[in-house]
């Protein structure tokens, strides 16, 4: 075992939550362990949590939701229209983003007056008195609403179309695709899933869509900039080497080109990527590390000896070997190795409780946004294909949309699409 990979109670934080510190030492029967633990609680919260911040929805570049700061939790859904018609389509997207200007303010959604009256109204009342949350609310159009059916076809951002097969694929159709998707994140669950509620609610109401899939996540699995790096559920650190300023935004991750309408949108790629956790459970820490490429409790890459050392993918140990493996994660994924190739990611550990054998069925909500679903395919192909962590996971669900720019003051998302 290396000195990276010491037992976790003696490195950092045990938990961020302020209302553990001072009983962590108390809970604990192990004397020698209470002091450290102790210690951990007292250490200065890094990603303080403010649930009555708010995120604006209009705005005059891309959606909220996209390079905001990623929040604690996700409700993820996918929907199918049921009907053919543009018009259809132009209400519910301007019911949506109303509906959706009010949700982040923490505001009910038309009047809570019903809730009293005991008649139907548009709010559904579980959010009633909780705060915002940093609630954010992306809309995502899919390819097959730029079709002749809605008379959008030469509408078509230029590089929509249903994703490539990949080598890693082991897709389910019922986690596939979609006309539409709704990616709402706030710092609080019951917040996010009252949103989802509320717009999936309204489509059905105007009988213009219907769900199809959809994932609740939580724990981020991504960072953002000045955020802590999260831990993914194999226990390492995910989103180390992630975009985090303007710059990077606006050259990886939103449209510059095309028609106006489309510039400072982006593509967002879904993929339900499931965990085989026992097996992965069984594996040596050492053996963990090599699959990564990076040390478990530190987050180093193996040839450096802090989180954001930059990974020397020549240097080799004393047997003339590759320090970080040829197989390893952060190697095939690596800007470095990819003729700069970067993404946006944006993902959320979900569980789906116990599966058929009475394992866990969990894993990981991989969303990423890239002004180029080719980006994501580049580096899916070859993590797909010689990626030594797909031993332990299966690409179970997929799906990509176009993302337009944020509405302006008052309009609504995608209003450019029906002018």
């Amino acid at each position: 075992m290396s000195r990276h990979d010491k037992p976790l109670l003696s490195h950092g934080r045990v938990s961020r939550r302020t209302m553990l510190k001072g009983s962590l030492a108390s809970a604990l029967t192990l004397p020698a362990l209470a002091p450290t633990l102790a210690g951990a609680a007292q250490t200065e919260d890094k990603d303080n949590i403010d649930l009555a911040r708010q995120w604006p929805f209009y705005g005059e570049q891309g959606q909220a939701g996209i390079t905001t700061p990623p929040q604690r939790h996700i409700m993820f859904m996918t929907f199918d229209m049921t009907t053919p018609t543009a018009s259809a389509l132009q209400v519910l997207l301007a019911r949506w983003s109303a509906a959706i200007a009010q949700l982040v303010q923490g505001a009910a959604v038309g009047t809570v007056e019903p809730l009293r009256t005991g008649s139907v109204g548009s709010d559904t009342g579980e959010a009633v008195g909780l705060d915002p949350a940093a609630l954010t609310v992306t809309i995502g159009l899919g390819p097959t609403i730029f079709t002749d059916n809605y008379g959008l076809a030469e509408k078509r951002p230029p590089h929509l179309r249903p994703l490539a097969t990949l080598p890693s694929d082991n897709l389910q159709p019922e986690l596939t695709g979609g006309d539409l998707s709704l990616q709402a994140c706030a710092d609080d669950p019951q917040v996010a899933y009252h949103a989802i509620r509320v717009l999936a609610r309204i489509a059905k109401s105007i009988g213009a869509a219907q769900t199809r899939w959809t994932v609740m996540g939580f724990g981020r699995a991504s960072a953002g900039k000045g955020q802590e790096t999260p831990r993914n559920l194999f226990g390492f650190k995910d989103g180390t080497r992630n975009l985090v300023d303007a710059a990077e935004f606006d050259k990886h991750v939103w449209v510059k080109q095309g028609p106006a309408w489309q510039h400072d949108g982006s593509y967002q790629v879904v993929r339900k990527i499931k965990m085989n956790i026992e097996n992965w459970d069984t594996d040596r820490v050492s053996d963990q590390n090599n699959v990564f490429g990076r040390h478990k409790l530190s987050g180093a890459p193996l040839s450096g000896t802090h989180e954001f050392d930059t990974p020397d993918f020549h240097k080799k140990n004393a047997d003339g070997e590759l320090t970080i493996p040829a197989t390893a994660h952060i190697r095939l994924a690596a800007h470095e190795n990819n003729q700069g190739v970067r993404i946006l990611r944006r993902s959320y550990n979900y569980t789906d409780g116990l599966n058929q054998y009475g394992q866990l069925d969990a894993g990981l909500l991989f969303i990423s946004y890239q002004n180029d679903p080719a980006h994501f395919e580049q580096l899916q192909r070859k993590l797909g294909a010689t990626d030594a962590l797909n031993e332990y996971i299966s690409h179970i669900g997929s799906a990509l949309f176009f993302v337009p720019p944020a509405a302006k003051e008052g309009s609504y998302i995608g209003a450019e699409l029906f002018s």
